[in-house]
């Protein structure tokens, strides 16, 4: 294994190769490499599947206390950073700059319908959260990277872009709008694919992007999303024209954020996932606390962990 080119220590399922790949050109590529070539970072990725909102927005917070407080132990501990991969059940999330008139209708008739409703600590206004979603959280020291934020943003914008020019499709930035969009084309206007928003502390991340896989699009027609009003979101699956294969998306995904970010991949899926945080925050029932309704919010509560 050589350091020039970033890898996984173990691999999610393989990719299909028959899907087109779009390359960036040499100059694109340069301009948004942040990868150091000769140190592959370390990071242990999580897929978690479907767990509640809350108690993963908690549970992010115990990560980066944990991150923080190892790199300023003397000497500092050599953690990995991680990355959670989830889905939410219905949950739409608004920053702490949002403009709360972006929700359209009241939290009592969300939850009439299922969703739930929370202000939170990211940057960016109102998204959603649901079903057939890649939601990604990178818990990364950028300190190890590179420090600026405007920079990582980005980055995580061209790991999305370049999992979609793999199926074929051309997606890109829009100035002064954070994500990653489609269009305009001749299916329409600019229409978003991927939310992006984070929150870092002591330059520990937390946070990330939901890139829309297999999303019922209706939930969006209760928010006006991201606070913008004059473009649309879309999803994989509707660009496709067919149902996307979420295994594999997110395999690809993974790929270019490895390659993107210079890193060397540890993939742990469910169980797996979930003995390796108990023992990284020493906590125990982890799986429980995530996906119980009657647990969901109470991770806090039983860590060890935390900036306070």
């Amino acid at each position: 294994m050589t350091a020039s080119k970033a890898s996984y220590l173990t691999h999610p399922p393989g990719a299909n190769d028959s899907v087109r790949r779009t390359p960036l050109d040499s100059e694109q590529s340069e301009l948004l490499d942040v990868s150091n070539a000769n140190i592959l970072q370390p990071v242990i990725v999580c897929h978690l599947g479907r767990v509640a909102y809350e108690a993963t927005w908690d549970l992010q917070k115990q990560v980066q206390a944990r991150l923080i407080a190892a790199k300023r132990q003397d000497p500092p501990e050599p953690l990995p950073h991680v990355m959670l991969l989830v889905e939410h059940p219905p949950v739409y999330t608004l920053g702490k700059s949002g403009n709360a008139s972006n929700l359209l209708l009241s939290e009592e008739t969300l939850a009439a319908r299922g969703a739930r409703f929370f202000h939170i600590d990211r940057g960016g206004d109102i998204t959603f959260h649901g079903p057939g979603q890649l939601v990604g959280y990178p818990l990364l020291d950028l300190d190890r990277f590179f420090t600026d934020l405007h920079r990582y943003m980005r980055a995580l914008e061209e790991t999305v872009i370049r999992t979609c020019a793999d199926y074929g499709l051309q997606a890109g930035r829009i100035a002064g709008r954070t994500g990653v969009w489609i269009g305009p084309d001749e299916a329409g206007p600019e229409r978003k694919i991927c939310a992006l928003g984070i929150r870092c502390s002591r330059w520990v991340t937390m946070h990330g992007f939901a890139f829309n896989l297999n999303t019922d699009l209706s939930f969006f027609d209760h928010i006006i999303p991201c606070g913008i009003d004059d473009r649309g979101v879309t999803t994989l699956a509707r660009e496709l024209g067919r149902p996307a294969d979420e295994a594999d998306a997110r395999t690809r995904l993974l790929g270019h954020f490895a390659d993107h970010f210079g890193t060397q991949m540890t993939y742990l899926d469910h169980e797996d996932a979930f003995a390796y945080l108990e023992t990284l925050l020493e906590m125990k029932d982890l799986q429980t606390r995530l996906c119980s309704p009657e647990t969901a919010g109470s991770v806090l509560k039983y860590a060890r962990f935390n900036l306070s």
